[in-house]
Formats: structure tokens, C-alpha cells, sequence
């Protein structure tokens, strides 16, 4: 008897045994996909760039390389959660850094709910940060004047400061800011001194250094007043879904073999939102043994708990559950086939959410995915 790979095999059977083990090496590994709950690193070939001017084949990436040269630029980002907000400003700090300039990420969701409780402390934590983050020593109480009061007291810290320790651009990008509108003094207080340092650029050139990319979901500002902010200023990019081209591209960079057919059918269950189609196709190039996935199974199974989707519905199921008002909305737009008015704060929160786009100013389920889901569970 011989062996091979651990199994006794005849001497009949040794030729056969051993080519069915030769190709078996040659098969390649299951390959390790990037996980779509997360942003797509910089070096991915996952990343689809979408179109600035589509009749130009223009993409929304060169406009913001190139917009973050200007001085005193301000950028927009708008779309709903998962849309590839975070991952189109990773590549914009990337650009920025390559220009030589220095890059400063801050995220409203890291922030400690402490920071939060006053203007004042929210500003001196906003200063101590950006010296961290750039790595200059932290000078606060040197330049904070109860007398002149907290806004002007850091705007003096980043001019006066700040921009004497470094001589390059700043780009300061404020990620998640949604968040902030729950605070309306922390609210109008900060965007308050982004707006006049923006501002500024027209009277002193220390702040044409200054670049802006402001991330968010949704435009219920609450009592933030809108023109003593950035949210009206500068370049605004919204985010929309892929469309049937930019699906099959996809497919294909997940090396799965699709034509338009395929593509119609996924869509007609998920749109072209970035992430739910993403998950689809992480799943069906898996090929693990015993875990293979087709799309016609996939699709069945999708507005269930049973599907690839229900961690991401459920989550928005619970979120839907604990607001009555936001769950009231929601069953009028997903129990007819006409798009719905709706009170302007339930809808854009529900639009931030991504479970809802808009058509002539009312709204319509993003995706027959939600639609099914939430009528069966609401």
C-alpha cells in the first residue's frame, strides 16, 4: 500500500490517486476578498470611481484632486450612510499628502461625549487635537481668553499658532459631522469659525493655506443657521449609487463572470447601492468548500433573516422600532407604489439612513430590498 496526503491507496489505484492530487495543488487558494463593511483601502482594485460629469467621463475624484489645490477650498461630501463617503475622503487626504500638504482627520463619532457639553470645551479639546495631530506642542492657555471669549480664542490658536509651526496647506477633514447637529451650541459655535475661517481667505492670506472637506448624511441641520456655516459654501458632491455599467465592472473585478442579465437581476433586488451590492459579490466569488452561493439563492433569500443582508436590516429595523413617528413614515412610503410626502426631518432622516431617495421632492424605498424586508417585520 502506498499513502498519499494521509490516505492508504492500492498500487491499481496509485496513478489515478496521484494525479487527482497534482491537480488538487494546482488549484488555486480561496481567495481572501476585502470585507465590504469596511472602506476600501487605497490600494484596492475594488474602488469604482463615479462620474463628476458623466457626459465627460469626468469622475467625482479628479474634480476633488484637483478642487483641493485652490485656495481656501471647501468640499462638500453629501450621501446617505454606506454610500462611500469615507472611502472617497481617505483618497482625497492621500492626494493632499501627496501635494506636500498636511492633513489633519477628524471623526465626530470618536469623540467623547464629554467633549461635547459646552462650546468652550469642545473648542479648547478641537485645538489640543489638531496639535496632536500635527504634532506641535499643545499651547492652549497661552492663547485662551475668557475676555475675548472661546471662538475668537481659537481662531487666534490656529492662526497665530498653528499656521506659524507648519509651512505647507492645511486639510482639515471633518468626518461624521451629522452628529454635531444633536448640540445646537456646539453646532453653531463650531461651524460658525469654520465658516468665517473659510471666509478669511479674502482678507488675509495665512487663511488661503486652509482647505475644508466636510462629511455628512443628511441636510437636517437642525437649529443650525445655515448661512453662518459651511453647508452653503463651496464645492458640494453627492454620492449616487453605481449604475448597471459600473455593477458589471464590479463583477468583474470579483472575477465572476456576468452579463447584463445577471446585473439587472441584482439590481432589480438592491439598486446600485455601493455597499449591498458589494456584499453580494463578496459572497458569491467566495468558493469555500460546501459554502458556495448563487445568485438566484441569494436573491430569495435576501429580505429575510435568513439572507446575507440581515445583520445590516436589523439594525435599521431596531433603530426604526424605537422611533414611532420615523416608523409611521417609513410604513407610508413602503405600502404603496407612489412616491410619498413626508415631514422634511423624519424624511431626511431617513434619507441619512439610506432607506429612502428622493423623486420630485418625495420619497420612494431605495431599493425593493427594504421594501419587502420592512413590510413583513413594520
Amino acid at each position: 500500500m502506498t499513502e498519499i496526503i494521509g490516505e492508504p491507496i492500492s498500487k491499481n489505484n496509485f496513478r489515478q490517486a496521484l494525479n487527482r492530487a497534482r491537480e488538487k495543488r494546482k488549484s488555486p487558494l480561496p481567495r481572501r476578498l476585502e470585507l465590504p463593511h469596511h472602506p476600501v483601502p487605497l490600494n484596492s482594485s475594488l474602488y469604482i470611481e463615479r462620474y463628476y460629469l458623466e457626459s465627460l467621463r469626468y469622475t467625482i475624484e479628479s474634480f476633488c484632486y484637483e478642487a483641493i489645490t485652490q485656495e481656501a477650498a471647501l468640499i462638500r461630501i453629501k450621501a446617505p450612510r454606506q454610500m462611500g463617503k469615507t472611502s472617497l475622503l481617505d483618497r482625497i487626504l492621500a492626494q493632499a499628502r501627496n501635494y506636500g500638504y498636511r492633513t489633519v482627520r477628524l471623526n465626530f463619532r470618536d469623540i467623547d461625549e464629554v467633549n461635547y457639553r459646552n462650546l468652550d470645551d469642545f473648542l479648547r479639546w478641537f485645538c489640543a487635537y489638531m496639535s496632536l495631530e500635527l504634532n506641535i506642542r499643545d499651547r492652549i492657555p497661552d492663547f485662551w481668553n475668557h475676555a475675548i471669549g472661546s471662538k475668537i480664542s481659537c481662531k487666534t490658536y490656529l492662526q497665530d499658532y498653528i499656521f506659524q509651526q507648519i509651512d505647507t496647506s492645511l486639510v482639515l477633514a471633518c468626518d461624521e459631522v451629522d452628529r454635531v447637529f444633536s448640540y445646537p451650541e456646539v453646532s453653531q459655535g463650531f461651524f460658525g469659525i469654520l465658516r468665517t475661517c473659510h471666509e478669511e481667505a479674502n482678507n488675509r492670506d495665512i487663511w488661503k493655506r486652509l482647505r475644508l472637506v466636510v462629511v455628512h448624511s443628511t441636510e437636517n441641520y437642525g437649529t443650525l443657521d445655515i448661512n453662518h456655516s459651511p453647508f452653503n459654501v463651496g464645492e458640494p458632491i453627492e454620492l449616487t449609487e453605481f449604475t448597471p455599467t459600473q455593477v458589471k465592472d464590479l463583477a468583474q473585478r470579483h472575477q465572476l463572470d456576468w452579463d447584463d442579465n445577471l446585473v439587472q437581476q441584482l439590481m432589480g433586488m438592491v439598486g446600485g447601492h455601493p455597499y449591498l451590492v458589494r456584499l453580494a459579490f463578496y459572497h458569491l466569488a467566495q468558493s469555500s468548500p460546501g459554502k458556495w452561493v448563487n445568485l438566484s439563492q441569494l436573491l430569495q433569500d435576501a429580505p429575510s433573516d435568513v439572507g446575507i443582508y440581515s445583520q445590516h436590516l436589523r439594525r435599521h429595523l431596531g433603530i426604526i422600532r424605537d422611533n414611532e413617528k420615523l416608523s409611521a413614515a417609513f410604513k407610508q412610503v413602503i405600502s404603496t407604489n407612489h412616491s410619498v410626502a413626508l415631514d422634511s426631518i423624519l424624511g431626511y432622516q431617513l434619507y441619512s439612513m439610506g432607506l429612502i431617495q428622493w423623486q420630485n421632492n418625495q420619497a420612494v424605498p431605495r431599493c425593493e430590498l427594504y421594501r419587502k424586508y420592512f413590510q413583513e417585520c413594520l
